[in-house]
């Protein structure tokens, strides 16, 4: 019975990546747009600032599909934990980006990447799991 409940809690926690990863290509490829953001950007964001955060959630869609697709050709989905981390600092740097320009930011930025972030983790984490042991030149035989 306890194996049958770490594959549902795996399968869970694969099925929420792949709802992540669609929700992180799809959030930030709307940011682009003015009416179907799921962001809000205020009057602070109007001009060359608001097209940068633009241009950055544009520009981390498409590393997010390279990824993937990377990760789907070589069978290695290990690197989603270096995209978690990565996701997770990214509310840092936005808050620092923010006090640095005196703006304020749209909170669903926070979740986004907070949520987006720890989905990646945990499938790496998982992904690590599968890892069969190696061996070395130093084994014996």
């Amino acid at each position: 019975m306890s194996i049958k409940f770490f594959h549902s809690i795996s399968v869970f926690f694969k099925i929420n990546f792949y709802i992540s990863a669609i929700v992180l290509v799809g959030g930030c490829l709307l940011s682009a747009t003015e009416n179907h953001s799921i962001f809000e950007f205020n009057e602070d964001l109007y001009g060359a600032i608001g097209n940068n955060i633009r241009v950055i959630m544009v520009y981390l869609a498409i590393n997010e599909l390279a990824i993937l697709l990377y990760c789907f050709l070589t069978k290695n989905a290990r690197l989603m934990l270096a995209v978690g981390f990565f996701l997770i600092l990214l509310i840092g740097s936005l808050e620092f980006y923010a006090e640095i320009n005196a703006i304020e930011f749209d909170q669903n930025f926070r979740l986004f990447f907070l949520y987006t972030g720890i989905s990646h983790l945990v499938y790496g984490f998982i992904e690590i799991e599968k890892i069969s042991p190696t061996q070395t030149n130093n084994e014996p035989k």
